[in-house]
């Protein structure tokens, strides 16, 4: 029996949900890494926002996901997933997976929300991502230096942009307002010359370079 089954036997999920994991999982690891190069028309974001028991990944538990989908630079509520962990993580973690596929992930804060994740889908999953993770709390100061010129709180940037949500402080509601900001950073990377995902990602080494104390 393999560790997966193991873990999925240990848990009152069905053994359909169970093949469903497996097959989810197995999918997913044979798919092509992510293009960086394409124009951000032609790619494929995934906005990814997580809750979780407190603001400390060492100690805190992932609760829910949520993400959301920007296709030919449009977001459409309709592509979207929000999903508990409990009572089926492993269902939950499997279908975030097969949603983002391998695509340009986006995250608000990657030193929270990236290390949740990837720690929920090591000891559910066994399994580790190679997404290219874009984080708007770097990218956005260097985007846009007339606010501020450093990083800032997403609400900061939620009241610079003219951004709302339905719901503060909820996973999917911030998802929302993230993948807002995402569209307003395409336009104005466009605008910049940075036409590819590896631009916004070189963009954000150097932020993150610059930041730091000299």
């Amino acid at each position: 029996m393999s560790w997966l089954n193991r873990l999925l036997s240990s848990r009152p999920e069905s053994a359909a949900a169970q093949a469903a994991v497996q097959t989810a999982l197995a999918q997913w690891q044979t798919l092509p890494p992510a293009p960086t190069r394409l124009p951000h028309y032609e790619t494929r974001y995934v906005v990814l926002n997580t809750e979780a028991t407190g603001l400390h990944p060492e100690r805190d538990r992932l609760l829910s996901v949520a993400a959301i989908a920007i296709e030919r630079c449009r977001l459409d509520p309709a592509h979207s997933l929000y999903a508990a962990l409990e009572p089926a993580p492993a269902q939950t973690l499997a279908r975030l997976l097969a949603f983002c596929g391998q695509t340009p992930v986006v995250v608000f804060n990657s030193g929270f929300n990236r290390v949740m994740l990837e720690q929920a889908l090591s000891d559910t999953l066994n399994v580790s991502t190679e997404w290219p993770w874009l984080d708007l709390y770097w990218i956005l100061p260097a985007l846009f230096p007339e606010h501020q010129g450093h990083a800032a709180r997403l609400t900061d940037w939620m009241g610079f942009l003219g951004i709302e949500t339905f719901q503060r402080h909820h996973a999917l509601g911030d998802a929302y307002a993230i993948a807002q900001l995402l569209l307003a950073a395409l336009a104005r990377a466009r605008q910049r010359g940075l036409h590819a995902p590896q631009a916004l990602a070189e963009l954000e080494s150097r932020t993150r370079r610059d930041s730091r104390p000299r």
